[in-house]
């Protein structure tokens, strides 16, 4: 889906949502929306440091008692920025998403990892199980609870959820065959959302259009923390320039954009703002041998032009 001012400019579906059932994709097909959910997260923390109940530079350390030292040299900043040296899944035991294990056990494999002794930029999921357990004590809700009441509700995302497979949810392929999915009631936080690109769009343009967060929540998610140099080749240019918050910040044919993009096994999805077009560019698949950033530049036309 792409919007520009409030206008739908693309409403695209295509493609098999379950092949075995013959059953296709359609605009209101939910897809998992993997790492895209740490926007979600993100924003979750900062209503909480709106109400005062959390502080970004306070150690996280108060929240999670149970950790070891290492935890007392952490911040909430740096979880949400991917700075805190967190490993990312398979980089320390315990960590791997594919073998089923229960929330308690998965948050206690993250909390025993060591810390990375390189500081700065490391892209880790697991960071986000913390953010999500943090999000947990400060508001004394389940996390999925606190989602659900605070951006999920207000904002009318009926197609959206956390956790098992919705009914009618696209499965998840991965060149053309079926691959199982993770556990996501046991990532709160990471990439545990289903939705549709209805939903999403719905999310995103809320999100910054000042709906969820104040103007100074919103400056802080989508600031950048770390600074990063990725240009992709390819026409427009699409180039990453640092992450924020839940959101990688960069330039799309010489326009700023916000975004996160996210892949689980046999899903991808992205999900961008560009502020000064006021448009959005959502785009959720079910098989992940498929090219997200070919997709992209396809569509982003349809959000330049008036």
């Amino acid at each position: 889906m792409v919007t520009r001012g409030g206008t739908v400019k693309a409403d695209l579906a295509g493609g098999m949502a379950d092949a075995g059932a013959g059953v296709t994709c359609t605009p209101g097909t939910r897809f998992q929306l993997c790492s895209v959910s740490k926007q979600f997260a993100a924003v979750a923390v900062m209503l909480l440091v709106e109400s005062g109940r959390l502080g970004l530079h306070e150690p996280v350390a108060r929240w999670l008692p149970e950790g070891p030292p290492q935890w007392g040299q952490v911040t909430l900043h740096q979880l949400l920025s991917h700075t805190a040296g967190v490993p990312h899944w398979m980089e320390a035991p315990g960590l791997d998403p594919s073998e089923p294990a229960e929330i308690g056990e998965r948050l206690g494999a993250v909390l025993a990892a060591p810390l990375r002794g390189d500081p700065g930029w490391h892209y880790s999921s697991p960071a986000f199980l913390l953010v999500g357990l943090i999000v947990e004590r400060a508001s004394g809700q389940p996390y999925s609870e606190f989602v659900t009441e605070r951006i999920l509700s207000p904002l009318k995302l009926t197609r959206t959820s956390m956790g098992p497979a919705p009914d009618g949810a696209a499965r998840g392929y991965e060149d053309g065959e079926p691959v199982p999915s993770w556990d996501l009631t046991a990532m709160p936080g990471t990439g545990d959302l289903w939705s549709t690109t209805g939903d999403l769009t719905r999310f995103i343009t809320a999100l910054h259009s000042g709906e969820l967060l104040s103007a100074g929540s919103l400056r802080a998610m989508v600031t950048a923390r770390a600074a990063l140099d990725d240009d992709d080749a390819g026409e427009p240019k699409m180039t990453t320039t640092g992450y924020g918050y839940g959101t990688y910040t960069g330039t799309f044919a010489g326009h700023q954009a916000l975004y996160h993009t996210g892949d689980n096994p046999g899903y991808l999805s992205f999900a961008c703002w560009i502020p000064d077009l006021e448009a959005s560019v959502v785009v959720l698949l079910n098989d992940a041998s498929a090219g997200v950033t070919g997709l992209v530049r396809q569509l982003l036309p349809a959000a330049l032009e008036p």
